[in-house]
């Protein structure tokens, strides 16, 4: 079998050794190391999961229905023939493995199966620039959440008290609220300003029309594999077995009609008109290479959040902003998923605490990603500080707040020794209000 060939080939080969027959450039976000998982449509209008290497498409479906997922996890599963991810997800870590292991051993460079077959290579391997790439997963539920202590304290000081900016409960619990997972778009969808109620700084009245306070905010996503049962927990020590793989996300923000709608309940009509993710799931077995452990939580969590080891992923983001005066492309900001206070296994474990179940396919946030310096504020908000700093770019313009014809793109990686395993990019237009 496959499967078993290649275990044999991997303990012979360091995974960061393997090289694929499809050329990879030292600075492609999609190595054989990669992998992620995507989808895409067919010329006869038909959705294919698929895998990137490089600058090219693997289409799964092809690979599925030869056999080559053959191992004992997958074999006459035809998981690959599905038009989302949600069933694979829900098979767990064996199986999830399993397919990444038969996917290094078929694109190995050592491997002549798919290589030598020039048929079969034209079925399976596209470029990337030729195909349009689709939402791969049915999302059922998308949490967002506030996961960032600098950004949390940025946020606090400019409308609070700058000596009292974090809240009492923000060190002993993940906070987070429910978002609108049916507005959830896949990169490169264009977004209209949204409408909704605002308050003037000089009145006690509210005003209705087009958001003036437009922002992007930049986090990464995870999905979540197999859930759990209603009314069962799942323990923080086991969480990271449920986590399938991260995306890029930017929650877009209308900031002041989230000022006037956030009391009592917090966020509404301010978040829920879109929330554009990156194409391409990167796997946690993937970025295992990058995890690095975290600082120690100050004051002692609970015990049902306390972790044996905190780890998370050494990931660098990066915020750029195009705008329709100029072609050119700004980098804006810089940061890492590092600076996460609360790790994913926490934010888990702290969700189904009360026996809430999540389900394979399901959306979390991290909320906005801050570091410590100025340029490394993951929102305009931060950026420009409440409007009083505008942020000014090399062309000469000004920004306080995104405008009409702003694009905001977003991308990420974790650089290895030689190569590099990214998550392409996340990126959306602003366009005018709908009248």
């Amino acid at each position: 079998m496959l499967i078993i060939e290649h275990l044999i080939s991997k303990a012979l080969i360091p995974e960061k050794m393997l090289k694929s027959f499809i050329p990879v450039s030292p600075d492609s976000h999609f190595p054989i190391q990669n992998l992620p998982y995507g989808a895409y449509r067919t010329g006869n209008g038909e959705i294919h999961l698929c895998s990137a290497i490089g600058d090219h498409i693997i289409d799964l479906f092809v690979l599925d229905e030869e056999g080559f997922f053959d191992g004992p996890e997958l074999k006459d599963q035809f998981v690959f023939q599905d038009s989302t991810l949600n069933y694979f997800m829900s098979l767990g870590k064996s199986a999830w493995m399993e397919a990444r292991q038969t996917l290094q051993h078929v694109l190995s460079e050592e491997t002549p199966t798919l290589r030598d077959d020039e048929l079969l290579r034209g079925r399976a391997i596209k470029k990337q620039e030729e195909v349009e790439l689709t939402m791969p997963v049915q999302i059922g539920d998308y949490t967002d959440f506030y996961s960032s202590e600098q950004h949390a304290r940025n946020i606090g000081s400019m409308f609070r008290d700058p000596e009292n900016a974090l809240l009492p409960n923000w060190k002993y619990l993940p906070v987070g609220y429910h978002g609108r997972a049916s507005s959830i778009v896949l990169s490169g969808t264009k977004l209209h300003r949204p409408k909704g109620q605002t308050i003037p700084d000089d009145s006690n009245q509210p005003i209705f029309g087009p958001s003036k306070n437009l922002d992007f905010e930049l986090e990464v996503g995870f999905f979540t594999g197999p859930g759990n049962v209603l009314g069962e927990p799942i323990p923080v020590d086991d969480a990271n077995d449920h986590i399938f793989g991260l995306v890029l996300v930017n929650d877009w923000s209308a900031r002041d009609i989230q000022k006037w709608e956030y009391q009592p309940l917090g966020p509404f009509l301010a978040k829920n008109w879109a929330t554009s993710i990156s194409p391409w799931i990167v796997t946690t077995e993937a970025l295992q290479p990058f995890k690095i452990d975290c600082p120690s939580q100050n004051p002692k969590p609970l015990p049902y959040l306390h972790q044996k080891r905190r780890t998370t992923f050494d990931i660098q983001l990066e915020v750029l902003l195009k705008t329709e005066r100029s072609e050119a492309v700004h980098k804006i900001c810089t940061s890492n998923f590092k600076h996460l206070y609360w790790t994913m296994a926490q934010q888990i474990a702290h969700h189904t605490i009360t026996g809430c179940n999540i389900q394979p396919g399901d959306l979390y946030g991290s909320g906005t990603i801050s570091g410590s310096t100025e340029d490394s504020y993951g929102s305009m908000l931060e950026l420009a500080w409440k409007g009083t700093k505008p942020l000014k770019l090399p062309s000469g313009e000004k920004r306080t707040f995104l405008e009409d014809g702003d694009e905001v793109i977003m991308t990420g990686f974790a650089q290895g020794d030689g190569f590099r395993v990214g998550f392409g990019e996340v990126k959306g237009k602003i366009l005018p209000p709908l009248k």
